[in-house]
């Protein structure tokens, strides 16, 4: 019998596989909705979920500095008194210089203490070890989004710097990482918006392109994937991307783009993963729609392999329960 870990590498190798594989992220809210529905907490088994995360956390990265104002252990503090989830940051701390600036230790070792534990009970699905926040958002979440955009025009000396400071953080947690049987590296970075690039894609590839294409390469080094995440309409970038060394994009979000003309264009060297709709189908489709277009998408996508089942973000608190157990539905019963 294929297990989940052995379809999800079938399909970032372009083979077709029994089913399709699939994951499914939930929001908070969407998460507690569920629950309460079903009365109970699903498991992840329960669920037929192929996909897990681990992340090289220190155990004190987290802070909770007065109720629901939460520290990183970068410095920057998260205000959730509205998003649960992630929140917004606040006002910012750090001025365009790193000389008096700390970064955290990416070799302590309780930051990987936990993974031969989570690999051991998870030796079936397809283990990620992940980085949220890996460049541009770690960067502006430290400098503040309008800064350090004003700082790419202005002081683009110090924003060299910092990437690299961030992207050379990044490579020893992977460099660590990858001592453990894990079997990809998942990297959240979000450059788009609704309609093209946050930045440009001038500014893209002299920022943050050279200090991706450096964390790629470690990732290859140890003969793993490379999974990334960015929100928006980043299209333009995918043949640079593949350049650099991606295998599988997320979230991959059908509103911004034309996600079968993607795999008609990209799908023999890009794995897709995503494609769900959470900004129309699941919060405004009835559940037949959900199913109906859910079916489209596993049958066209999931030709050839190349394609992981998935909406294209968690699933935001807007979304009726009935649409994610439509969603679930197809999904178990391929």
């Amino acid at each position: 019998m294929v297990t989940k870990k052995e379809r999800v590498k079938l399909a970032v190798a372009h083979q077709e596989t029994d089913i399709v594989p699939y994951n499914i992220g939930f929001t908070i809210p969407a998460w507690g909705k569920l629950v309460e529905y079903l009365g109970r907490t699903p498991t992840i088994e329960e669920l037929g979920l192929h996909i897990v995360s681990l992340s090289a956390t220190s155990p004190d990265a987290w802070l909770e500095v007065k109720p629901d104002f939460w520290k990183d252990e970068f410095g920057v503090v998260w205000n959730r008194t509205i998003d649960r989830d992630i929140g917004n940051p606040e006002p910012i701390f750090l001025e365009p210089s790193l000389k008096d600036y700390q970064f955290p230790d990416p070799d302590d070792p309780e930051r990987y203490a936990q993974f031969p534990r989570f690999i051991e009970a998870n030796k079936d699905k397809f283990i990620l070890c992940e980085i949220g926040f890996s460049l541009f958002e770690r960067a502006w979440s430290m400098r503040g989004m309008e800064n350090l955009l004003v700082d790419m025009k202005e002081n683009p000396s110090f924003v060299h710097e910092l990437m690299d400071a961030i992207a050379d953080f990044n490579i020893r947690i992977i460099r660590n990482a990858v001592k453990y049987p894990i079997d990809g590296f998942y990297f959240g970075d979000d450059w788009g918006q609704q309609r093209g690039l946050i930045m440009g894609p001038l500014l893209w590839r002299e920022f943050i392109k050279p200090r991706l294409k450096r964390m790629y390469e470690e990732v290859h080094k140890a003969g793993l994937p490379v999974f990334i995440h960015s929100c928006g309409d980043v299209k333009e970038l995918f043949p640079e991307l593949i350049e650099i060394g991606v295998n599988v994009f997320n979230p991959f979000q059908p509103e911004v783009m034309d996600i079968f003309e993607m795999k008609r264009k990209y799908g023999d060297k890009l794995t897709f993963f995503g494609g769900i709709s959470v900004q129309r189908l699941l919060p405004f489709g009835t559940p037949e729609e959900v199913k109906r277009e859910t079916r489209r998408i596993l049958k066209e996508m999931g030709r050839g392999g190349g394609y992981i089942a998935s909406p294209s973000h968690a699933i935001p608190k807007d979304v009726h329960v009935e649409n994610i157990l439509a969603l679930m539905e197809v999904l178990q019963n391929q």
